[in-house]
C-alpha cells in the first residue's frame, strides 16, 4: 500500500499523529515515573528521580515547541477538507504548543527538578512538624511560578497564568466572583446544621481488610477490572492514567473512619475518565481529561453525589452490616447511617472534610496563593495567614504545622494555581447531576441494585470519550446548555441538609 502523500491533508495528519505519539508517550513515561515516585520508590532516588523527570519533561517541552510540529499545525489549520474531530484536535495542540513556545527550556527543566527536592523538603518537614524546613523549597516553587507567569504578560493576573495550566477558561477574577457567592451561601448554611445537633456517630473500629474488601467491591460496580487498573497505596491518594488501558488509582485507610472507601470512590471517578476517552484519540496529547476542574466533577460526583446518596446504600448498607458488624455502625438504621456519612462539622484537614465545608478549604488555599503571587503575602508569612483564615473559616485553631499549612503535597509538587479546581469540581459535579438526574429517571433504582452501567454510559457519551477536543467551557455547556454556576451545588446542599438534619429549606 503506498505512502501517504505528505503534501496532502490525510499525509500532514499522518505525521502530526505520529509527533503526537511520541508527545504522548513521553507524558505516559513521566506519569509512570511519578507514580512510581509515591508508591515504590526509596526515599534515597528522589534526587535521581528529579533528573530523570527534567529531562523528560524538557523534551516534551522541545518536541511541542519544535518548529517543524508548528508548520504542521498551521498547514492542517489552514486546511479546509480536515474533518471536524481532527480539527478540534490540530485546534487544541495549536494552543498548547502556543504557551509552550513562551516558556523557555531552561524553566521547564527547573520546575520538574525543584518538584522532586520539594517533595522530599515537604516530606521531612511534615514528619518534623516544622514549616522552616519547607520553607526554602516553597520561596523557590513561587519564583519560578512568578518566571512563568512573566512569559505571559498579557494576563491580567499572574495567577492567571497558574490557572491556566490546570483550568483554562477561568480568569482570576472570575474564580473570585463564583468563590464568593460560594463563601455566601455555605458560610449560613454550616451554622445552621451546626445548631441542629451532632448527627449520629459510628463508632468503629473498621478494619483495614474489611475496608479494602468493601472498597474492591464498589470499585468494580463502578467499572474497575483487573485487566486495566491498579489499586494501589499512597500516603496522598491520587490517580493516574499510562493511557486508557492503564489506570493506576491509590488509596490510604485509617480504622477509625470509612475513609478508604470513599477516597476510592473519589479515584475511581477520576480513572473512569480516562478509561472512557475515545480510543480514537489514544497516543495523542487530546486523549485526556480536559482540566482539572472537569476532572474533579467526576472524582466528586462518585464520592458525594452518588456515594452519599440514600439509593446507594441501599444496596450498600447490609454488606457494611456484613462486614463491619452493628456494633462499629453505632447501631445505626439505614437513616442513621447516611446522617453519620453525611455530617457536617469543620475540621482541619482537608481531605477529611465534609461535603459542605470542602470547598472553604479550597477557598482558603485560593485566596493564600493569589496573595503569594500578588507579593502582599511572604512565604515566610504563610503559616501564620494559613492559621488566621482557617479561624476565620473554619472557626479552627490550628494546633500544628503538620495538620495546618503542611497537610498538602501540592504545594510540594508547585502546583500554585491547583487548588481552584477541586471546588471548581463541585460546582461542576452538581450542574451535571441536575442534567443526569432528568436523563436518568431510574437511576435512584440502578443504584439501589448496585448497577452504574446507565450512569457511566452517560458520563462517557457527554463528558468522558471528548478528551480535550473541547475547552472546559464548551463541555460544560455542552452537556449542561449552562456556564460555571456555583448555584446548583448550594442549592443541592440545601436540599440535602434541610432533610438530613430538619432545617428550614
Amino acid at each position: 500500500m503506498p505512502s501517504p502523500d505528505p503534501t496532502s491533508t490525510a499525509g500532514t495528519l499522518e505525521v502530526l499523529r505520529e509527533r503526537l505519539g511520541e508527545l504522548d508517550d513521553l507524558r505516559h513515561a513521566s506519569s509512570l515515573a511519578g507514580w512510581d515516585e509515591q508508591t515504590m520508590m526509596p526515599p534515597g532516588g528522589a534526587a535521581a528521580r528529579g533528573e530523570v523527570l527534567a529531562t523528560l519533561g524538557r523534551l516534551a517541552h522541545e518536541k511541542l515547541t519544535d518548529p517543524a510540529l508548528t508548520a504542521l499545525l498551521d498547514r492542517l489549520g489552514a486546511a479546509e477538507d480536515l474533518g471536524e474531530t481532527d480539527a478540534r484536535m490540530v485546534a487544541a495542540v495549536a494552543r498548547d504548543a502556543d504557551r509552550a513556545r513562551r516558556v523557555p527550556d531552561r524553566l521547564i527543566a527547573d520546575i520538574a527538578r525543584q518538584t522532586t527536592l520539594a517533595q522530599v523538603a515537604w516530606h521531612e518537614a511534615r514528619a518534623a512538624d516544622d514549616f522552616a524546613l519547607f520553607r526554602p523549597a516553597l520561596e523557590r516553587h513561587v519564583e519560578l511560578r512568578g518566571e512563568l507567569a512573566a512569559c505571559f504578560p498579557e494576563a491580567a493576573h499572574p495567577y492567571d497564568a497558574l490557572l491556566h495550566n490546570f483550568e483554562p477558561d477561568l480568569t482570576t477574577e472570575r474564580v473570585r466572583t463564583v468563590f464568593a457567592e460560594l463563601k455566601e451561601g455555605l458560610v449560613p448554611l454550616i451554622r445552621e446544621i451546626a445548631a441542629a445537633g451532632p448527627p449520629p456517630r459510628l463508632p468503629g473500629p473498621f478494619p483495614v481488610e474489611q475496608q479494602r474488601i468493601l472498597a474492591a467491591e464498589i470499585a468494580r460496580a463502578q467499572g474497575f477490572d483487573d485487566e486495566h487498573w491498579r489499586l494501589d497505596l499512597a500516603v496522598h491518594p491520587f490517580a493516574m492514567s499510562l493511557g486508557s488501558s492503564d489506570i493506576r488509582v491509590t488509596c490510604r485507610y485509617d480504622e477509625s473512619g470509612l475513609m478508604g472507601p470513599f477516597a476510592v470512590m473519589h479515584e475511581i471517578g477520576h480513572g473512569l475518565y480516562e478509561r472512557q476517552v475515545d480510543p480514537a484519540l489514544e497516543r495523542t496529547t487530546v486523549g485526556t481529561g480536559v482540566s482539572l476542574g472537569i476532572h474533579e466533577s467526576q472524582s466528586r460526583l462518585w464520592e458525594n453525589l452518588v456515594g452519599r446518596s440514600e439509593a446507594f446504600w441501599r444496596h450498600w448498607h447490609p454488606r457494611m452490616l456484613e462486614l463491619f458488624g452493628a456494633d462499629a455502625l453505632g447501631g445505626t438504621d439505614l437513616a442513621g447511617f447516611l446522617r453519620a456519612v453525611n455530617a457536617v462539622h469543620p475540621s482541619l484537614i482537608r481531605v477529611e472534610a465534609d461535603e459542605a465545608t470542602y470547598s472553604l478549604h479550597v477557598i482558603l488555599r485560593f485566596e493564600l496563593e493569589v496573595a503569594l503571587m500578588e507579593g502582599t503575602l511572604a512565604v515566610a508569612d504563610l503559616e501564620t495567614a494559613w492559621n488566621e483564615k482557617t479561624k476565620e473559616l473554619l472557626g479552627l485553631d490550628v494546633p500544628s504545622a503538620k495538620v495546618g499549612v503542611l497537610q498538602d503535597i501540592h504545594w510540594a509538587y508547585g502546583e500554585l494555581g491547583y487548588f481552584p479546581t477541586y471546588a471548581i469540581g463541585n460546582i461542576v459535579a452538581a450542574q451535571l447531576w441536575q442534567v443526569i438526574r432528568r436523563d436518568l429517571p431510574g437511576l435512584d433504582d440502578d443504584l439501589a441494585r448496585g448497577e452504574t452501567l446507565a450512569l457511566r454510559e452517560w458520563l462517557r457519551e457527554h463528558i468522558h470519550r471528548h478528551g480535550c477536543l473541547y475547552t472546559p467551557g464548551e463541555l460544560l455547556r455542552g452537556a449542561t446548555g449552562a456556564d460555571l454556576d456555583a448555584r446548583p451545588f448550594l442549592e443541592h446542599l440545601r436540599a440535602k441538609y434541610s432533610a438530613l438534619y430538619g432545617l428550614t429549606a
